[in-house]
């Protein structure tokens, strides 16, 4: 029955990522630990995210930008690969904490210095997003390093990022197919996070204009810092 509280879960950050172009991901797996099975955090995680970022995109699809889809898809398809291999290999008890230290990696240390927004660049966006997606789950926050050089109005900002994660998201969940998970064995639950998740994008897109930014990425960042130390700290206790 713990399942039942990630379709409110997922609404509420799928709302959060809504208004801030990312974010929600990243809580999302951080709160998954303990309501569902270790193994099935990240697919569950994968195709999650997948509607909620299509919605999100398709609500403010006058603002997507083509251009990016290409190379971010060559990429894709190679860091699903590397990542898909590396995640076979690794033992499911230390995930949890595996997530942890690369949710704080992604938090708080400075994005790299991405010189130039061309295709090149993408390529490489797609590849190490997608790669990593396949080990932490949430990368989000990778990506703005490359697009902020292409664009920084915020609805662009947001939608686009949107974009690439849905195309990040499927590349993964076929990745998580192909190495034998079973998302038929979680429609239910799947089914109510999904719908949760795009009711949430709905929302989120509206408040977008209404609610000021100011302070809140450092409360944001706090409040996902213990998340992440309570991931590392969850296999710690159970040795």
């Amino acid at each position: 029955m713990n399942e039942i509280l990630l379709i409110p879960i997922a609404f509420a950050t799928s709302c959060l990522a809504g208004v801030m172009g990312m974010g929600g991901g990243i809580l999302l797996i951080a709160l998954m630990p303990g309501l569902v099975p270790t193994p099935a955090i990240l697919p569950l995680h994968a195709a999650t995210q997948l509607a909620s970022n299509a919605s999100r995109a398709g609500f403010g699809w006058r603002h997507i930008d083509a251009g990016i889809i290409p190379a971010f898809i060559v990429g894709a398809i190679g860091g699903a690969w590397l990542g898909a291999e590396i995640y076979q290999r690794l033992d499911t008890h230390w995930l949890p904490a595996v997530i942890g230290l690369l949710i704080l990696l992604f938090t708080w240390l400075p994005l790299p210095v991405v010189r130039g927004g061309g295709q090149l660049s993408l390529v490489l966006l797609g590849f190490y997003q997608t790669g990593l997606g396949m080990l932490a789950g949430a990368t989000g926050p990778v990506g703005a390093a490359v697009l902020m050089r292409r664009n920084t109005a915020r609805d662009w900002l947001v939608v686009n990022t949107a974009v690439y994660m849905t195309l990040n998201h499927i590349v993964r969940v076929a990745a998580f197919a192909a190495i034998g998970f079973s998302f038929a064995a979680w429609w239910s639950l799947l089914a109510g996070m999904i719908a949760a998740g795009i009711l949430g994008s709905w929302v989120g897109t509206r408040l977008r204009r209404l609610l000021p930014q100011r302070n809140f990425h450092r409360l944001f960042r706090w409040m996902v810092t213990l998340l992440a130390l309570r991931l590392i700290a969850t296999p710690l206790l159970a040795v």
